[in-house]
Protein backbone atom coordinates (compact mmCIF):
# COMPACT_ATOMS: atom_id res chain seq x y z
CA UNK A 1 0.00 0.00 0.00
CA UNK A 2 1.58 3.44 -1.15
CA UNK A 3 0.59 6.10 1.53
CA UNK A 4 -1.42 8.06 -0.97
CA UNK A 5 -3.30 4.83 -0.74
CA UNK A 6 -4.25 4.85 2.64
CA UNK A 7 -7.61 6.29 3.49
CA UNK A 8 -5.56 7.62 7.33
CA UNK A 9 -3.27 9.20 5.45
CA UNK A 10 -3.08 13.17 5.77
CA UNK A 11 -4.62 15.07 2.78
CA UNK A 12 -2.32 17.14 0.97
CA UNK A 13 -4.16 19.80 -0.85
CA UNK A 14 -3.93 19.95 -4.79
CA UNK A 15 -1.35 23.06 -4.62
CA UNK A 16 -1.51 24.83 -8.50
CA UNK A 17 1.21 26.97 -9.67
CA UNK A 18 0.48 30.30 -10.88
CA UNK A 19 0.40 31.10 -14.42
CA UNK A 20 2.41 34.04 -13.92
CA UNK A 21 5.93 33.34 -13.22
CA UNK A 22 7.41 36.77 -13.47
CA UNK A 23 10.55 37.58 -15.87
CA UNK A 24 13.97 35.84 -15.69
CA UNK A 25 13.98 32.07 -15.32
CA UNK A 26 10.60 31.99 -14.09
CA UNK A 27 11.00 31.37 -10.64
CA UNK A 28 8.67 33.79 -8.83
CA UNK A 29 5.88 31.68 -8.73
CA UNK A 30 3.60 31.33 -6.16
CA UNK A 31 1.26 28.44 -5.73
CA UNK A 32 -2.63 28.21 -4.63
CA UNK A 33 -4.80 25.56 -3.15
CA UNK A 34 -8.71 25.71 -2.57
CA UNK A 35 -9.39 24.25 0.48
CA UNK A 36 -12.65 24.81 0.57
CA UNK A 37 -12.86 26.64 4.20
CA UNK A 38 -10.46 29.16 3.10
CA UNK A 39 -7.54 29.62 0.14
CA UNK A 40 -3.82 28.80 0.68
CA UNK A 41 -0.82 30.66 -0.95
CA UNK A 42 2.73 29.48 -0.35
CA UNK A 43 6.11 30.00 -1.90
CA UNK A 44 6.67 27.95 -5.11
CA UNK A 45 10.49 28.01 -3.72
CA UNK A 46 10.03 27.25 -0.59
CA UNK A 47 6.86 24.75 -0.06
CA UNK A 48 7.79 23.57 3.93
CA UNK A 49 7.59 27.06 4.90
CA UNK A 50 4.37 29.45 6.04
CA UNK A 51 1.31 29.77 3.90
CA UNK A 52 -0.63 32.55 4.01
CA UNK A 53 -4.80 31.56 4.55
CA UNK A 54 -7.37 34.02 3.36
CA UNK A 55 -11.17 33.37 2.90
CA UNK A 56 -12.39 32.54 -0.68
CA UNK A 57 -14.47 35.27 -0.84
CA UNK A 58 -11.79 38.25 -0.07
CA UNK A 59 -8.80 36.29 -1.72
CA UNK A 60 -11.27 36.30 -5.45
CA UNK A 61 -11.78 39.89 -4.90
CA UNK A 62 -8.23 40.31 -4.41
CA UNK A 63 -7.15 38.58 -7.69
CA UNK A 64 -10.15 40.25 -9.55
CA UNK A 65 -8.55 43.61 -8.41
CA UNK A 66 -5.00 42.40 -10.16
CA UNK A 67 -6.63 41.42 -13.55
CA UNK A 68 -8.00 44.59 -13.83
CA UNK A 69 -7.52 47.25 -16.56
CA UNK A 70 -7.69 50.45 -14.06
CA UNK A 71 -4.92 49.45 -11.57
CA UNK A 72 -2.23 51.65 -11.39
CA UNK A 73 0.90 50.96 -13.10
CA UNK A 74 3.97 49.22 -11.53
Amino acid sequence: MTPSDDPHAPHTPPWQKSSYSGGGDGNACVEIANLHSHIAVRDSKAPARATLAFPPRPFIAFLEGLKSPYRAPR
